[in-house]
């Protein structure tokens, strides 16, 4: 066995497995751009390496290993980098995304556990796991793509892999943000299968030996799904959500008398009137891409996000200082009404302001 320092990335193989700990825990392992570059440095190096048949990444906990996956990017640098017009913030996401992709496309397992919290950023080094790796949520599962609540919208392919739920829960999720738990990840197909968090250490230790490891992977894969919250919802979220636009989905989750309608349209009129239109037209473009072209996009977009309105007068910005640094949770959105959204506003988001063979992730796919 082999580690390598005890930094935000604690890398190690051991026996036949490459064993990844995100090791941030007071920051619920939210993911700076130093995280970014060790955990691709430590892929890339493992690839190609004849050692390494597979890739386990976990987050370490307030109390130790498990606990807490990883809460997403860090919103704070974001907040800072806008105000000192810091340049890393460009290459935050063009590492981000091209980490996203390099998962999605990685020649070995991919096994992450997804025990906690895990959102945004952390959905992008998990749900784009390959078809023979595996991704493991627990009854401690607490799985989310909130961006439109901080004037954003789904990045890191989130537009690829939500676009490719079942249905319309896709949609659901991008837009309200709703948080769920492990049975309804399985359900929307962003999780393998659920294990309880007792079992974790074991399946973790089960990594460095191929035919343990497969035994377990059967074994998840093998088992009834769990109940989900869906089951019950399902034909109201493919209703709403497969209405042609965010006003007419909240126009008729308000005409509906029932009580689940309209806690949903009340939450999405607390999101970012902007971003919620951005977001729907995101995934409905996104599902007819490859996730490299997603990618691409999702880039296009973010730059936008931070640019199209410079500095503090970002939407992005604003969601950030309300929620995080204020703490108010008082966002001023412009438009402030889902009404005042026009067609044009959201057709900036997706001018690229690279011409295809200057675009940052224009070597993906």
């Amino acid at each position: 066995m082999e580690a390598e320092g005890m930094s935000d990335v604690v890398s190690e193989v051991r026996g036949s497995a490459g064993l990844i700990t995100l090791n941030r825990p007071k920051a619920l392992n939210a993911l700076s751009l130093g995280m970014i570059r060790d955990l691709t440095a430590a892929l890339l190096a493992w690839r190609d390496d004849p050692r390494v048949e597979r890739v386990g990444v976990r987050g370490m906990g307030k109390e130790g290993p498990f606990g807490a996956f990883c809460a997403g990017g860090d919103i704070r640098f974001f907040h800072q980098a806008v105000l000192a017009g810091d340049p890393r913030l460009e290459d935050f996401f063009t590492e981000e995304y091209s980490l996203n992709h390099l998962i999605h496309a990685y020649p070995k397992p991919y096994v992450v556990f997804m025990d906690g919290i895990c959102m945004g950023g952390g959905m992008g080094i998990s749900a784009h796991g390959s078809d023979y790796g595996l991704r493991i949520a627990t009854e401690r599962t607490k799985m989310a793509m909130p961006e439109t609540n901080i004037g954003l919208f789904p990045d890191v392919g989130g537009g690829w892999f939500l676009a490719r739920c079942p249905g319309r829960i896709g949609e659901y999720l991008a837009l309200t943000g709703q948080l769920i738990a492990g049975a309804d990840a399985v359900a929307a197909r962003l999780a393998d299968g659920v294990l309880p968090s007792a079992e974790l250490p074991t399946v973790w230790e089960s990594l460095a030996d191929g035919e343990r490891f497969e035994r377990v992977r059967e074994a998840l894969r093998a088992a009834p799904p769990p109940a989900s919250i869906f089951a019950a919802r399902r034909a109201d979220i493919d209703h709403f959500f497969a209405l042609p636009s965010v006003p007419d989905i909240v126009r008729a989750l308000e005409a509906d008398a029932g009580s689940w309608a309209a806690e949903t349209a009340a939450l999405l009129r607390k999101r970012s009137p902007l971003m919620l239109q951005v977001t729907l037209e995101h995934l409905r473009r996104a599902r007819h891409m490859t996730l490299a072209a997603d990618l691409r996009m999702e880039r296009d977009m973010v730059r936008q996000c931070f640019h199209l309105r410079p500095g503090t007068a970002s939407e992005t910005f604003e969601g950030i200082r309300a929620l995080a640094i204020d703490k108010d949770h008082a966002p001023r959105w412009n438009p402030a009404r889902i009404e005042d959204v026009t067609p044009e506003m959201v057709a900036a988001f997706f001018a690229s302001p690279w011409p295809a063979h200057a675009h940052p992730l224009r070597g993906l796919g």
